[in-house]
């Protein structure tokens, strides 16, 4: 006959070791339902944006071909480059034209340069690529030591000097953050860094890596207060459950506890919050790019609006509303994937 103690815990609700995997078969063929799913509402949405876009661009004020010939241009040199450029044509004309352009990669070219816009924009994608990719690279591991060292004492001296470093800076926008960075290290206190980051062309990036410093540093902290203080709400969660608290009364020690019984499960929200950082990271180099004169997609998005270069915006929007879609698919098919509730869910 069993017995139990006063006060004991009840059974634990989830099992000590990771819950095994469902089998493929059951869930490859919904899986696969909902990815068919997702990516459709994904290109309804980039359909969408893409209407946007063009009508945002086509209200812009001014005349795009007086503005490429000058105000001194005849009102038949401005109609000639007009029907040269399609202007001349009905929205829905030049809409369907320029999606058609979009599906094979013809983007057009730019009024400004004169140059093909994939030309101009490869090394430029290149550049903020590898800014975007370094960012992650010290973004990820910081703040998961920052929300893990927080969620391991909570009320402690690390918890508190986290709360204060998210509070003070997630109230500070991102272009403000890079306009202190120039300040602090580039100009009126230390002169450790340039205060641009102009890039050699005729060399290769990775040896003009210094020049990526301030603004890799400027993008980490706009999205570190965001991402570290989910980690360590989401290891807050699970270092209180039932099954960490009976790991801990079968003398697991703590660290153990962390990295088997608590990280594992936080490893899908952790994917999930960091592909929304990613998306904030996308959007944040515009204004990081222009602050420090970054050769990247986001300067050359700021300088294609204030020049009206039509196609280079065009196509830089949709570049970053491509790249942002399929972040979030991403993460959310990475969720469900390490996820045993949700993947079960599916069937």
């Amino acid at each position: 006959m069993s017995s139990s103690l006063p006060g004991a815990l009840p059974p634990p609700q989830v099992p000590l070791e990771p819950t095994a995997p469902t089998s493929a078969p059951s869930v490859r063929a919904p899986l696969l339902r909902y990815v068919g799913r997702r990516v459709v509402y994904g290109l309804v949405m980039l359909a969408i944006v893409s209407v946007a876009v063009f009508v945002f661009t086509q209200a812009l004020p001014g005349d795009v071909a007086r503005q490429v010939l000058g105000q001194t241009a005849t009102d038949q040199q401005i109609e000639a480059l007009r029907a040269r450029l399609g202007l001349d044509q009905p929205l829905l004309t030049q809409y369907l034209d320029w999606v058609r352009g979009l599906v094979t990669l013809d983007l057009g070219t730019s009024l400004t340069s004169g140059r093909d816009v994939v030309e101009v924009l490869t090394p430029r994608v290149t550049a903020s690529v590898l800014l975007v990719g370094l960012t992650v690279l010290v973004l990820v591991p910081l703040a998961f030591l920052l929300g893990a060292a927080a969620a391991i004492r909570p009320h402690g001296i690390v918890d508190r000097v986290v709360s204060t470093m998210v509070l003070a800076i997630i109230a500070l926008p991102g272009f403000i953050i890079a306009i202190l960075l120039v300040v602090v290290f580039a100009t009126n206190v230390v002169r450790w860094f340039p205060p641009t980051s102009i890039i050699d062309t005729r060399l290769p990036l990775w040896q003009q890596l210094h020049l990526f410093t301030l603004p890799v540093l400027a993008l980490v902290l706009g999205s570190l207060p965001y991402m570290t203080e989910s980690i360590r709400t989401t290891l807050r969660e699970e270092l209180a459950s039932e099954h960490v608290a009976w790991a801990r009364l079968s003398g697991v020690p703590g660290s153990r506890v962390l990295l088997r019984y608590a990280v594992p499960n936080a490893i899908a929200p952790t994917l999930q919050v960091a592909g929304t950082t990613l998306i904030y990271l996308v959007g944040g180099i515009v204004a990081v790019e222009t602050v420090f004169a970054f050769p990247g997609v986001g300067a050359s998005l700021a300088a294609g609006v204030a020049n009206r270069d039509i196609p280079v915006v065009q196509a830089i929007t949709m570049l970053l509303a491509l790249v942002a879609l399929v972040i979030y698919l991403g993460a959310d098919i990475l969720g469900i994937l390490l996820t045993p509730r949700l993947r079960t869910s599916l069937r």
